[in-house]
């Protein structure tokens, strides 16, 4: 099995992970239990009062976690990876109107922390109904909450 994590690049790895832990629900510490090869990891190399303060953890320890990693150099481009939010935790049996309603309440909350809208596509075909807001977090790196 391969584990990974997430590595962004960015200027102020404080603020972007604190955006992303209210984004994502993640926290600054690894979970405890399951036992996951990333806190045992981290407690093979740090020991268990370990502070990560750049370094962003599934509470669960079912996602990747995430990396802030400070760089010099400016953000160039769009980027070549990005994360997708599902408000609706991609549950299709949920009515149009209720999913667009979940995709806004989520923009809102990620505006107010801080994020920007790029653009908004909806499709409103029966059958091919979609909805989805490009964003970006406070650095300009772009990410969609559909």
């Amino acid at each position: 099995m391969v584990f990974f994590q997430l590595t962004i690049d960015c200027h102020d790895p404080a603020l972007l992970a604190k955006f992303w832990a209210q984004a994502l629900g993640y926290l600054p510490v690894p979970p405890a239990e399951p036992e996951t090869t990333w806190w045992a990891h981290y407690r093979r190399r740090l020991g268990d009062d370990a502070e990560f303060d750049d370094r962003l953890f599934d509470p669960e320890g079912v996602r990747p976690p995430l990396w802030f990693q400070e760089v010099p150099e400016e953000k160039a481009g769009k980027n070549r990876l990005h994360l997708d939010l599902y408000a609706s935790g991609r549950d299709d049996t949920l009515p149009f109107v209720r999913r667009l309603e979940l995709v806004d309440a989520k923009v809102d909350e990620l505006v107010a922390l801080g994020a920007g809208v790029q653009e908004r596509f909806r499709g409103d075909d029966p059958g091919d109904e979609y909805y989805f807001v490009v964003m970006q977090d406070p650095e300009g790196n772009e990410f969609c909450v559909a």
